[in-house]
């Protein structure tokens, strides 16, 4: 991911408008990327081939259209499989939160347990 601006990269990770929503043949709605990416991974692989085929594109149309992503788009349009369009999903969605700061790590406190019995 080269110079995204932060804005953009909320936009993409966004829940499209309602109206916009991507309807699965298997019923499920799909409202982000992240949803697209689940989708993508527990979806059968013939729920797959009817929305992504040589005369379909639905799942890179849908992001290029909608949520207009076209470096993602471009990775749906390329992936051959159910599983390499996941993975394709997942990795865009890794690039932007791994571009956030990471919140600092505390350490978890200990608690000492009192030796005095309860009542």
């Amino acid at each position: 991911m080269t110079g995204i601006p932060k804005e953009d990269e909320k936009r993409f990770l966004a829940d499209v408008p309602e109206e916009y929503v991507f309807w699965c043949s298997n019923g499920r709605i799909l409202r982000n990327m992240k949803e697209l990416a689940e989708a993508l991974n527990t979806m059968t692989d013939e729920t797959f081939a009817y929305h992504s085929n040589a005369q379909r594109n639905d799942f890179s149309n849908w992001v290029r259209d909608i949520i207009r992503d076209d470096e993602l788009a471009s990775g749906l349009m390329k992936a051959s499989s159910r599983t390499k369009a996941a993975k394709v999903v997942s990795e865009r969605i890794d690039s932007f939160t791994k571009s956030e700061k990471p919140l600092k790590k505390t350490s978890p406190s200990k608690t000492r347990r009192s030796t005095s019995p309860r009542r």
